[in-house]
């Protein structure tokens, strides 16, 4: 069998998914995009090619400009608190201590249930009432007065990240924990015999070679950040105004409620261009800094 019968019959079990991929995923997209031109209602069959106006109006509405700053901004905060929590939960969590198992747990458990829950969960404990446990147990120990967690500007966007770094954190930690347990014992035993303290062994050691997980946990987390809905939505409903508003909640907004389905397709089109090029540039940087560290 020559070598292009040998690769053509490994191509060929590319065929089913090439053609689930296209029908849901590029025709979609397609589609979208085509919608985006029109003043499609989501309802009627009859709708008007309006050109670009659908894109003329994204910058214009503050619900859409505030989803776009708070989206990137809980994207890039969750990216850098989840990671700098994570490599040393990891490297704790890596270490043969009585309860490690069950601590590993612990940690994991809050990545299980789904965003909705936690975030109804963390209502509670952010309720500015009496009931609220945050601000009893702070008046209690401290003699603070309530504090607005939910209904603040500042304190919203800041109380949404805090929850959504609590429920995310175990779960990349599991992720660099993987990566920690295959390195090799050999590196450190040859360090240690170098006269190589703990931290140097992480620092020239540890770190360089958790620059794979690196790239896996932060590409999981940008595109995850660009993409929430649950957290936000069920802890804040997009509030106060629209501080809190995600990209993907005015998409539902305006698609859904509004019946301005060409305006919400305008918006995703924009939206996927965004997430693309911010996961093309980060794969590649992180790739690169991969590289040089190994």
């Amino acid at each position: 069998m020559g070598k292009f019968m040998r690769q053509l019959q490994y191509q060929v079990f590319l065929i089913p998914i090439l053609i689930i991929y296209t029908l849901f995923t590029i025709y979609p997209l397609i589609r979208s995009f085509m919608l985006s031109l029109t003043n499609f209602n989501g309802y009627s069959t009859n709708y008007d090619f309006i050109g670009l106006k659908n894109y003329a109006r994204l910058f214009a509405d503050n619900a859409i400009v505030s989803g776009i700053s708070f989206t990137i901004l809980f994207a890039v905060a969750t990216t850098v608190l989840v990671t700098l929590l994570a490599i040393p939960l990891a490297l704790v969590l890596d270490q043969n201590f009585f309860s490690k198992n069950v601590l590993r747990a612990v940690f994991f458990f809050p990545s299980i249930p789904s965003g909705l829950l936690l975030a109804f969960i963390w209502g509670f404990i952010f309720a500015p009432i009496p009931s609220g446990i945050l601000n009893t147990f702070l008046r209690e120990l401290f003699g603070m007065s309530a504090q607005p967690w939910l209904s603040d500007p500042v304190l919203a966007k800041v109380s949404t990240i805090v929850v959504a770094v609590w429920a995310t954190t175990g779960w990349h930690a599991v992720i660099y924990l993987a990566f920690l347990q295959s390195i090799s014992k050999d590196f450190f035993e040859a360090a240690a015999i170098d006269g190589a303290n703990k931290w140097q062994q992480i620092r020239y050691i540890t770190i360089p070679l958790l620059a794979p997980a690196m790239t896996v946990s932060v590409l999981l987390l940008i595109t995850n950040g660009l993409k929430v809905y649950e957290i936000p939505f069920a802890l804040t409903n997009g509030g106060p105004g629209f501080e809190t508003h995600t990209i993907t909640q005015v998409i539902v907004l305006r698609g859904i409620s509004e019946a301005q389905f060409g305006l919400a397709s305008a918006i995703s089109v924009i939206f996927f261009l965004i997430v693309l090029v911010i996961g093309f540039v980060q794969f590649n940087l992180m790739q690169k800094r991969e590289e040089r560290m190994q």
